[in-house]
């Protein structure tokens, strides 16, 4: 005697699938803000960490050599700029006339090509231009004075957003601080 036994589907019915498709869309819907802010967040640290690598290494550099070693912005990655800001781009250079630009007989020691956009990296007036450690280490302006000032590292916006000060000290130690901007542009 055969007894029909019935067959049990599995599976889902598309009311089910499409609730759950609508489900995993909102959920991801919820993370996408998230997720920008975590690769702004990204950049923001690999950019302020390519900075302070370098001029660790200009201290570095100007302690081993015993001469002076500077960074200027360069757009080109042979000259010195007074336009615009850091995130064209720097060179670091050993600066033998302490001019705090790049002369044809000076060393050029690195170049940094420019921040990917929409980075912009500012230095205020005593970092603006240039970064001078002398052969002991310290910064120092052109003149003599110390040099202690802040690069500020931002998305480019018209409202608050994310940023990292990298702030040298009066001996020109720098280090990485974050911070809000109410603006950066």
């Amino acid at each position: 005697m055969d007894h029909a036994s019935p067959t049990r589907q599995s599976g889902a019915t598309l009311t089910e699938a499409l609730v759950g498709l609508g489900i995993a869309a909102g959920a991801l819907g919820l993370a996408a803000p998230s997720l920008q802010g975590t690769i702004d967040s990204v950049r923001l640290s690999s950019a302020s960490n390519a900075v302070l690598a370098d001029l660790y290494l200009a201290r570095s550099e100007a302690l081993r050599r015993n001469r002076r070693v500077a960074l200027c912005k360069s757009p080109d990655g042979l000259h010195c700029s007074q336009q615009g800001g850091w995130e064209q781009g720097w060179i670091l250079f050993e600066d033998g006339n302490n001019s705090g630009t790049i002369d044809a007989d000076e060393p050029l020691i690195n170049r940094h090509p420019g921040l990917e956009q929409p980075l912009l990296l500012r230095g205020n007036q005593p970092v603006s231009a240039y970064i001078s450690y002398s052969p002991v280490g310290a910064t120092k302006l052109t003149g003599g004075g110390f040099q202690a000032g802040t690069l500020t590292l931002c998305r480019q916006s018209a409202t608050p957003t994310a940023s990292r000060h990298l702030v040298l000290n009066a001996i020109g130690r720098p280090r990485v601080q974050k911070a809000t901007s109410d603006s950066c542009g």
